[in-house]
């Protein structure tokens, strides 16, 4: 009998693995150590904040080629960007606004996620609503920055009246493709807050976005998103308007 034990015990001991990469890629092919206790949406997530972060790089690294190697100059951006206050002209003035209320969702997004796992729906459901409204008053700063480029510069995506004319094509890309990331954060954030405040992820109801009963991974899951958003800004905003 005790050897019978020994065998079972020996049995529920996990197989050793192959040396080298081999046993690397049996390892995370088996799913048995690499995801465990991770939650799948966590995982499909930071695959594509993985993939997303290759387009994004793709956008500036043509974006840094293009103003490279142009031969006509490039616009000044703290000229193209300025905005007017009290009669005179503020370079980046707007910018910086919009870089302070993205930066400072971030922060919201992180407190939501705390007090999700406290389990704190009051709190939870107020700072994703938070984090949504900023979320949206970036992009309505960055509508107002679009207006103001068209039909006051006369910039468009096929031309430049102040310079290269690869500036317009380069500019509405990049922030254009952002502003579509924050406009479906901000979506998903109210739908959230909608879900928190109603009690959905207690309760596990059946429906869009419906997590495990009584965990609010998802929260976590939406930070990951919006704090990759808010990251990329930092990004677009050295290399677009400070350079």
């Amino acid at each position: 009998m005790a050897n019978d034990g020994a065998a079972v015990t020996d049995s529920l001991e996990p197989p050793a693995l192959a040396e080298g990469m081999r046993g690397l890629v049996s390892d995370w092919s088996s799913d048995q150590r690499a995801f465990k206790r991770v939650p799948w949406g966590k995982a499909m997530m930071w695959i594509f904040l993985v993939s997303d972060t290759f387009i994004f790089g793709a956008f500036l690294a043509s974006y840094m080629t293009v103003r490279m190697s142009t031969t006509v100059p490039w616009p000044n951006s703290s000229e193209v960007f300025a905005l007017t206050l009290f009669g005179q002209p503020i370079p980046l003035i707007l910018i910086a606004i919009m870089t302070f209320v993205l930066i400072t969702s971030s922060g919201t997004m992180a407190l939501a996620v705390n007090y999700g796992y406290r389990k704190d729906r009051k709190t939870t459901f107020w700072l994703l609503l938070a984090t949504a409204v900023l979320g949206a008053t970036f992009v309505g700063m960055q509508a107002f920055e679009w207006s103001k480029l068209i039909f006051e510069e006369d910039i468009r995506p096929w031309g430049n009246p102040l310079g290269a004319a690869q500036f317009g094509s380069a500019f509405f890309m990049i922030t254009g493709f952002h502003g579509t990331h924050v406009t479906i954060g901000v979506i998903f954030l109210i739908v959230m807050a909608t879900k928190v405040i109603r009690g959905d992820l207690d309760h596990q109801r059946p429906g869009f976005m419906t997590g495990r009963r009584g965990n609010y991974e998802l929260i976590e899951i939406m930070g990951l998103y919006w704090h990759f958003v808010d990251l990329v800004w930092v990004f677009i905003f050295a290399f677009f308007y400070l350079w």
